[in-house]
Formats: structure tokens, sequence, C-alpha cells
């Protein structure tokens, strides 16, 4: 009786079991999935990340003459942070000095040494115009004992008489050559004198233009804002230990923060869709709720190769229309560039899209059976692609092809 009784019980529940696994594996094999067409706005967009930089920029330059004194590759010894918002006259940083000064040191002694000639010089001088003078004073004294014999000789003899003249007449002329030696020697004196003092006077404005330039190896602003760190022809920032030359004097600027633009590059393909005057939306990676709205400005008609990449890129630049004090230079980024808009159009899921023999196709469920339609289609984003006939709204389309159903006619547009 229990045997039976259990038989009763047991054989309907373990038709049931199999019918509920065979028919759910069945139902899994034959899932697909199914789209509507959706009739709306259809928006497509380049999404591209960037950095945030300044329209308007004021460098803060090192020494302007570091070429004259032929000093190149000087450190940057010191940096105050970026980020730091300074006023007009306020400490940015320092340069190595140690070139400058060894030059220092060498004009010091170069200093010393052309003094001490222009001393020596100036000694000689004295002494040698001295010494012509004593001798033309002599001659003079000569001359004039020479005079007097000559008046106390009227009763000498005339062979006496001439010969006192004539050395009159040589004293005389002695006289002259002296004078115009001396004149010469004076001339010459001089000439070197001035030869010397020049030699002085250049070394010396060359070693007050050394300790200027040692001065200005300490780095001060000129204006108000806040530092952001120039960049080197790599892209990497300047910092302590990065050098600057006579070709880039440029440590850091002051960006106007009331003139922000956001610079990004696309690639070749997304290039050819981006416009300038194009609407963009950009938002910021650190303030994820800050959205801004801007346009494109500037799209590059070159290419240039990333450090470390073979790709092609373009430079584009949108600027922002509004302002906020939150952003600063150097902040990533996302630029949602428009670069179509249309309303009321029919759209479908790209996967729902099939082709052969170069005529598109959907599989449509009419509720009873699956229908191969021919579609005519338009532009597409990432997402949805616009279909402009072949389809009506609500209809429902697959994101697959349904099996058995690849050697079904398709249905033309009429």
């Amino acid at each position: 009786m229990n045997k039976k009784r259990l038989l009763l019980i047991g054989i309907p529940v373990l038709l049931l079991l199999l019918g509920y696994f065979f028919f759910r594996s069945d139902s899994e094999e034959d899932i697909t999935i199914t789209a509507p067409v959706v009739k709306g706005e259809f928006i497509s967009e380049v999404i591209i990340s960037g950095e945030a930089q300044s329209t308007s920029l004021k460098n803060i330059d090192g020494p302007a003459n570091l070429r004259k004194f032929r000093l190149n590759n000087i450190k940057i010894q010191d940096l105050i942070p970026e980020g730091t918002v300074i006023e007009k006259g306020d400490y940015v940083g320092r340069l190595d000095p140690s070139s400058v000064n060894e030059q220092i040191i060498d004009a010091r002694l170069s200093l010393e040494s052309a003094e001490s000639k222009y001393l020596q010089e100036e000694l000689d001088t004295t002494l040698t115009l001295k010494q012509e003078r004593t001798a033309i004073k002599d001659i003079l004294f000569n001359m004039e004992e020479d005079k007097l014999e000559l008046k106390q000789s009227i009763y000498e003899s005339p062979v006496t008489i001439r010969q006192l003249e004539i050395k009159i007449e040589r004293a005389e002329r002695d006289l002259k050559e002296k004078k115009e030696d001396y004149n010469i020697k004076k001339r010459k004196a001089v000439a070197k004198m001035v030869e010397v003092g020049t030699e002085v006077s250049k070394i010396r404005t060359k070693l007050d233009d050394l300790i200027a330039l040692q001065a200005s190896f300490t780095i001060h602003s000129d204006a108000n804002g806040m530092v952001t760190y120039a960049k080197n022809w790599d892209g990497s920032k300047k910092k302590v230990g990065s050098d600057i030359n006579a070709w880039n004097l440029t440590i850091a600027t002051l960006p106007d923060l009331t003139k922000m633009e956001s610079k990004t590059y696309s690639n070749e393909v997304d290039v050819r869709k981006i416009k300038k005057d194009q609407e963009v939306t950009v938002g910021f990676d650190a303030f994820p709720d800050i959205t801004m709205e801007g346009v494109v400005t500037s799209v590059a008609n070159v290419g240039e190769n990333k450090r470390g990449s073979d790709i092609k890129l373009f430079q584009v630049l949108i600027k922002l229309k509004e302002m906020n004090s939150s952003i600063r230079p150097g902040m990533t980024t996302s630029n949602r560039i428009l670069i179509q808009k249309e309303e009321d159009v029919l759209m479908i899921p790209l996967e729902a899209v099939f082709s052969k023999d170069s005529i598109s196709y959907v599989y449509v469920d009419s509720g009873f059976s699956v229908s191969k339609k021919q579609v005519l289609l338009g532009d597409s984003n990432d997402d949805v692609i616009i279909v402009k006939k072949g389809l009506e709204e609500k209809n429902i389309v697959y994101l697959s092809k349904p099996e058995g159903l690849e050697d079904k006619s398709i249905a033309q547009i009429r």
C-alpha cells in the first residue's frame, strides 16, 4: 500500500522536475536581446581629455644678459612651490651663481692688475716729464750764463766773441729741440695714460655689470599672480636642478586666471569632425561637479608626434566661456565636443545593423514572426545610428542574428 502511494506521488514530481530542467535549458539557449526603435534627440560628440591653461601669460625670466657674458645652462637652485600666489616684488627663486662668481673673481684680479699698471704708468710719466723739464731748465740757465759772458767779453778778441755767440745759438737750438721732445713725450704719456685708464674703466664697468648680474640671479616677480612652472622643449616642467639658457630664459609664468582655455589633442580620425566654433562641455577631473561651457577656437592643420608615440595628433584649443576661481592651469579636463545634434529622429543601436552586398538591414520582431528589412541609415555616434527609412517608432529589432534566418530574403525599401 505504501509503495503504491509513493509511486503515485513520486512519478509526477519526477516528471515535473525533468520538464523544468528541459524547458529551462531550451529557454536559456533561445534568449535573444532586442531593442525598440526610439525617436528623440541624436547627439554626436568627440570626447577627449586635455589640460587647462591660461590664454594670457606673463613670463618670469632669468637675467637677460647671460649671452653677453657667455653664460649658458644656468641651473635653477631654488624655486617656490608651483601654485603659490605672489605679489609684485615677491621672491620667486634663485639661480646657481657659481659661473658668474668665477667671472667676478677674474674681473677683480684683472682690475687690480690694470690699476697697478695705471699707477706705474702714471709714476713713470711723472718722472720722465720731470726729467725733461729739468733738462730744459738747465739749458735755459746755461744760456743765461753764456749771454752774461758775452756781454762781458766786448773787449775780447773777435774769435772769442764769435765762439760765445755760436755757443748761445747752439743752446737755443738745443732748447727748441728739447721743448719739441718734451711736447712729444707729453702727448705720448697722455695717450698711454688714456689707454691704461680706458682699460681700467672697461674692467671696472665689466665688474659692476657682473655684480649686478649676480644680484639678478635672485629672481623676483614684477607682477601679481599665481606661479606656474615653465615647460622645457620636451613638455616637462622646469624645477630645481633644471637649466635655463640665453635662448630660453623663462623660469615660471603668471597666468591670467580670468582667461582660461583647454588644450587637447585629437587623433587623425576624430579631427576631421572637429571645426572651429563648435560647442564644448568641459569637465574637470579634480572637480567632478564643475562643468563649463566652451567653444573650439583653433584646430591644427598639421599633426605632431607626441613623445614616445608614432601616432599623429592634432592640437585643439577650446576657450572657456565662464570663469571659476577653483580652476587652475595644468588641471586635467574632459572635453565633450558637440559634432552634431538632431531632434526627433529614429534611432537604433549600432549592434542591430547588419549588411550584405552593400545593403544594410535589420531583424524586426513583429510579435508573431521575425523579418529582415532593409534600412536607410544616417549619421551615427558610438552607441546609436539614425534610421532615415525602413522602420517606425517602437518597432523591435534584434541586436544579434536570430538562428535559422540567415537565408531569409530581405524586404526591400519601396
